[in-house]
Formats: C-alpha cells, structure tokens, sequence
C-alpha cells in the first residue's frame, strides 16, 4: 500500500484567507496542500462589496488597530496587483439629521492621517451645487465629502493567491472535500474525496489550518469531530447590480436613517453596484439568496439619494454572501467586528488553527499572523516576503495600468480598446500569455460573446482551475453579466465537453 504523502501544512478552504496563507506559507519554504470543497472563492470571497478599505464605519466602534491596519493594506495591495485592485474615489453626501459634519470630518482626518497613505490623494469637500458628483442625487444633498479608498476584484484576488502558492510548490485541490481528519500522534491522516469523481485518497500533514470561512464551524465538527462549537457568528451581506446610474467613475457613500450604510458603485463598465446589507443568517450558506426584504432596502435606501429612484425592474443580477464574524456577543449584526481571531488547538497531539472572521483588505495581515502560529508549532522557515512580491500579472508600476494596455494593444494590433482594457484589468502583464502568438481574431478560436474568446475559456481551465461555465462567467471574468443564456448555456457545454475530451485522454 504507498505510503500517504505528507505536508507540513494542510489547508481547509479555498477562500481569500485559505489561499492568502498557502501563498506566504509555501513562499517561506513549508509544503502546502490546499483543499476547497467547491470552486476557489465560490463563497464568501467573491460575494464582497470589493473594496480595499479601511472602514470607515468601524472608527464609530472604536476599532482603531483594524482601521489603521487596514489602511496601511490599501497602497501594499494596490502596488502587489494592480490589475485587479485600483483607487476609487468616493462621495460621502452629508445628510442632514444624520451624522453631524464635524463627527465625519474627524473620521475622515484620521483616515487620512493614521494609515501611512503615500499614492492616494487627501480628502477633500465638494459643494453639489456645481460639482458633476451632485447631478445624480437630489438638490437637497448640497455638500459633501470625497476621500480615497481602493477597489478589488475579490475572485481574482483569490484565485492570483491560489496560482502563485502553486507556481512555488503548493498542492491545491478544487472539488475536494475534506470528509475526515484525525490526529494520529504527531501527524493528522486526511480522508479527501474528490467531488467530481467521487475517488477518495488520505494525506498526512503536520499541522491543519481551518480557513472553512462560513464553515469553519461545520468543519470542527464534521470532519474534526469537535461537538457545540460556536465561534462565528453567519451574517449574510446581499448586494443588487442595475444598468449603470451614473457617468461619474467616483462611488458613492450613503448614510441611512437606521445608522447602517450602503455604496452605490460603478461596476463592469456598463453598471451600478449597490450594497450591501447586514443580518443575521442560520441557514446553510451553500443557499444563501437575496431575500424579498433586503431588495426593497437596497432599493428603497438608494432612493433616498438618487434623485431617479431605484426600482426592481432595473435590477440585472443580485448576489449574496454568508460573512464568518467572530462573535463577539454584538447585538447588532453590523455592530459585530470585522476583525480576525486565531485560535491553535493542540490538546490533543497535532496543531489545528482555526481562522475566525475577518476581511478581505487585511487577509495578508491575517496571513502573517497565521504564519507566527505556525512558525510556534512547526519552527520558523523563510521571513516576511509578500509586501514586495508582485502576485500572477502584477508586475509593472501601480501608476503604470494604461501604460500595460497601450504596451498589450502595440502588441497585439487587432484587440481594440475595451477588450485590450479587460484583459489588462483581468491578468495584467499575463495577457500575452493567454494570447500567445495569435496576430488575428480569428486565432482566438470562437467567440462565446462578449468578447470572450476560446483562447481565454481554456487559458482559465489549465492555469486557474476553472470546471464549470459558472466559474468563468461570474467568478474569473463577469462577463456573465453581458451574455445572454444562450450564450452562456453554449459556454457551459463547451467546457463540459473540453472536460470530458480532456478527462478521456488523460486515462
């Protein structure tokens, strides 16, 4: 019988910190194995707001060191990739009755001054009455505040973590379930099943990371067999897309009436991003949808600002996500903190960590403080490395973007502008990877619509995991968003059958 292969670390969960984690892990010299049971990011990870932002909000918990951390993350993130994270400038209209002036003026001159910012520009007011931002809103909004903040493609920010953990070594696994673990003196034994064969296979490791996100619970007692755990608290965050609002590239900040806020954003090119919303969940996050309630609250609390309401029927696409907070004991949902915990168990032989919480903007920090744990139990490797180290694309100048698509059109004279601009924004200096030595459309094999190409559907399917047409159409690319069914059912059978051809000859 051959001996299972054995880790240093195993990895539960394909989500920003599981991936964030294997990236700096690998990277100081531990072997890594990485299992996600679904799709990477398929949960959590890319159902954010996808910003890179120091919550602003959370200055009014008194959450000073997750803030300050947070803003420092803004510019170390922006210069790792800056293809898929950018700054944004938002709009925060002062609302009478609400906030006062001068509690938003001290939060943003904190913002301003505690997080080191170097590249982002200051805060500044604006007067609605005569700047572009106030045309959309109603006249009664005549002042507001523009600050700095960064924006993210949340999937791509996880799946570019997952493709450079494996290009240094890393073992990741889709599709994979983690049915069992069980400590075995000083090593786990990990029972796997691949979802899509339903093969199983065991692995040893030295030490388990649980980043299982909305599962980590689930996972402490399933797999690990840990009984009455508690220790996340399920908030479900839903968020509505609509056919572009407005011209502005700025965002918006809107204050609501029951104290909570919501962003209206501009979003893929041709659309408006709207969200999100904070309750509390117990159901199963595989099922987690927008609910009837927070449609009309998103709806209804934008509409207080624009001055052309938001309705139903212009809702294109919703999409919701379950956040793992650590519970606190908050009574609120949005009160409770956005903050990470860890937590090692070794009682009984072998270390487990659990992650609890946190969010996407410090999930490298969270990675750092993970590796300390580890570094107790397993003795110290390589030192601090990801602050310097571009990710899979993002090797050019965080001011450079337009350069790289001006350099990828010299290149490749038959892209025009918007697709030579998606394809930057989406893989960076990787783009002439994907296009090789086409020199004509006709060389990017068929187009599905939407100017996704076969070249890029199996660009995605060998180098960044992509199964289904779901993976591709609203994690890697949203170009689901511009398709209609046809086109992403055509899609759909395309990678079904490349899969099966792909599956047959590897027998």
């Amino acid at each position: 019988m051959t001996e299972p292969s054995t880790y240093d670390i195993f990895i539960i969960g394909g989500g920003i910190n599981g991936c964030g984690i294997a990236r700096d892990a690998v990277g100081r010299g531990y072997s890594v194995c990485l299992a996600e049971m679904n799709d990477l990011a398929s949960g959590t990870s890319s159902g954010s707001t996808k910003l890179i932002h120091g919550g602003l909000r959370y200055l009014e918990h008194y959450e000073f060191r997750l803030v300050r951390e947070s803003l420092m993350e803004r510019e170390v993130l922006w210069k790792m990739a800056p293809h898929i994270i950018w700054p944004m400038r938002f709009v925060l209209p002062y609302a009478k009755g609400l906030r006062p002036a001068w509690l938003i003026r001290l939060g943003l001159f904190l913002y301003d001054h505690i997080g080191g910012r170097k590249l982002l520009p200051a805060t500044k007011t604006l007067d609605m009455r005569n700047d572009p931002a106030g045309k959309p809103l109603k006249p009664l909004f005549s002042k507001a505040f523009e600050y700095s903040d960064g924006w993210v493609n949340d999937a791509r920010l996880v799946v570019l973590n997952a493709r450079d953990a494996a290009d240094r070594g890393a073992d990741i696994r889709t599709r994979t379930k983690v049915v069992s673990a069980r400590r075995e003196g000083e090593h786990w034994l990990i029972n796997l099943e691949d979802q899509r064969t339903g093969e199983t296979q065991e692995v040893r490791a030295r030490l388990i990371v649980n980043a299982g996100g909305p599962w980590v619970d689930a996972v402490l007692a399933g797999a690990v067999g840990r009984n009455d755990v508690h220790n996340v608290r399920l908030v479900q965050g839903s968020h509505i897309v609509i056919r572009k609002k407005f011209d502005d590239p700025r965002a918006y900040f809107f204050q609501n009436k029951d104290g909570r806020i919501i962003f209206a954003i501009p979003y893929e090119e041709d659309f408006t991003l709207i969200g999100t919303t904070d309750r509390d969940f117990d159901g199963d996050p595989h099922d987690v949808k927008i609910s009837e309630a927070e449609t009309d609250y998103l709806c209804n609390a934008a509409s207080e600002y624009f001055a052309a309401p938001v309705r139903r029927e212009d809702i294109v696409w919703t999409y919701s996500a379950v956040r793992p907070l650590y519970d606190d004991g908050a009574s609120m949902a949005q009160e409770a903190t956005r903050d990470y915990v860890l937590k090692s168990d070794t009682s009984d032989g072998a270390p487990l960590v659990n992650v609890f919480g946190g969010k996407i903007t410090t999930y490298r920090r969270l990675a750092q403080s993970m590796l300390e744990k580890i570094e107790v139990h397993l003795g110290k490797r390589g030192a601090e490395w990801t602050a310097g180290a571009p990710l899979p694309g993002g090797d050019f100048f965080a001011t450079g973007f337009d350069a790289q698509v001006r350099k990828l059109m010299a290149a490749y004279p038959f892209l025009d502008g918007p697709h030579a601009r998606r394809l930057t924004r989406l893989y960076g200096t990787l783009a002439s990877k994907l296009l090789g030595s086409a020199i004509s459309p006709g060389d990017l094999g068929r187009n599905f619509g939407a100017d996704l190409y076969e070249v890029e559907v199996r660009y995605l399917m060998a180098h960044e995991w992509a199964v289904t047409a779901e993976d591709v159409l609203w994690r890697r690319t949203k170009r689901g968003l511009h398709m209609n069914e046809a086109q992403r059912q055509a899609l759909d059978d395309f990678m079904r059958s490349a899969s099966t051809s792909k599956n047959a000859a590897a027998e």
